[in-house]
């Protein structure tokens, strides 16, 4: 399996981050680091650009969801901390896709699909999986093809 680009890039920003002493944007390279390393361990294989994306994806969600519920909870100061983590995160993620360029996507997968019912999205959805990881945010992507998909029906 090919060496990720991204894991060697992650790594290199590693050493030049332990060397500026930028010690929060150390910790979380660190952290996404772990994270890579623990589902190549788990896997027993070397994850490749996809299989990175797929995981700071992940770890991108996750900090969405916390900032979610700390605005819930009126907690300032664990937002802060979470939406730094994300923004680094980010970074690494390939560039955001416009609402347009989704509803474009959604639109080709449909009619490859030749989905038109709600039962369909899974066929949708594996289409549209490979092309949007870290670049849109999978959640509104399902709701938009449901909205989509119910509208038809």
């Amino acid at each position: 399996m090919a060496s990720s680009a991204l894991k060697q890039q992650l790594e290199t920003d590693m050493k030049s981050t332990m060397k500026s002493g930028d010690k929060s944007r150390l910790s979380v390279i660190r952290l996404i680091l772990s994270a890579i390393k623990q589902v190549e361990v788990d896997e027993r294989i070397e994850l490749d650009d996809a299989r990175v994306t797929a995981v700071l994806d992940k770890m991108a969600k996750q900090r969405r969801e916390s900032i979610s519920q700390f605005e819930k909870a009126n907690r300032q100061d664990l937002i802060d901390i979470e939406q730094a983590e994300l923004e680094i995160i980010q970074q690494y993620l390939p560039e955001a896709l416009s609402d347009e360029e989704i509803h474009q996507l959604i639109s080709d997968a449909m009619a490859t699909t030749g989905a038109s019912e709600i039962r369909q999205m899974g066929q949708v959805m594996g289409i549209l999986k490979p092309q949007l990881q870290g670049r849109a945010d999978m959640g509104k992507v399902s709701q938009l093809i449901k909205s989509k998909l119910g509208a038809n029906s």
